[in-house]
């Protein structure tokens, strides 16, 4: 039941975070004794801040509200933003971890630690150990975010900015391709 509950409610909690201006990151319904426990894990391209957590919350309440006849009992709502510990398994999740430090485990060979430049839907650039490097996220195991405690190297952020506005020659950086 709580998977059907959950097919059935999705649509309506992703439009209530879409419209707050957030993406639906992932979602779940559970049942906790006579009620049902609706988690909500929501991101941004900013991230998600506590009062924008509170918005999202009020916003997706007043949706399950509206729509009481799906949920059909008492509910309580969870909303949350997701951890730094979070793989990095979209394209988004890369976009929005520009300039931070991952860590890679390929599918083969050995992992490794690089700083996010630019990325696309395929792919994303990191700068490892001073070389640029294309990553295929198909050739990839896991990705999390390396967490800092101090300011990443200027000369590092600035590679990587102008290497995204196409102001630098990948040939110039030593980039290389992922092995296909």
């Amino acid at each position: 039941m709580p998977n059907e509950l959950a097919g059935r409610l999705e649509p309506i909690v992703a439009q209530a975070v879409t419209a707050a201006g957030f993406d639906l990151d992932s979602f779940e319904v559970q049942q906790a004794g006579r009620r049902q426990l609706v988690k909500v894990v929501v991101d941004g391209d900013d991230g998600v801040g506590l009062d924008e957590v509170a918005e999202i919350s009020r916003a997706v309440s007043a949706a399950l509200d509206e729509n009481e006849h799906v949920l059909a009992s008492a509910y309580t709502l969870e909303v949350t933003s997701p951890g730094l510990d979070r793989p990095l398994a979209r394209p988004r999740h890369w976009r929005r971890a520009k300039f931070r430090l991952v860590k890679v485990t390929p599918k083969e060979g050995a992992e490794f630690i690089g700083r996010v430049g630019h990325s696309t839907e395929e792919s994303a650039r990191l700068l490892v150990d001073g070389k640029l490097r294309d990553v295929a996220y198909a050739h990839v195991a896991k990705a999390v975010v390396e967490i800092e405690f101090k300011q990443p190297p200027v000369e590092d952020l600035k590679l990587l900015e102008a290497d995204a506005s196409g102001m630098i020659d990948a040939a110039e950086t030593g980039a290389k391709e992922e092995p296909k």
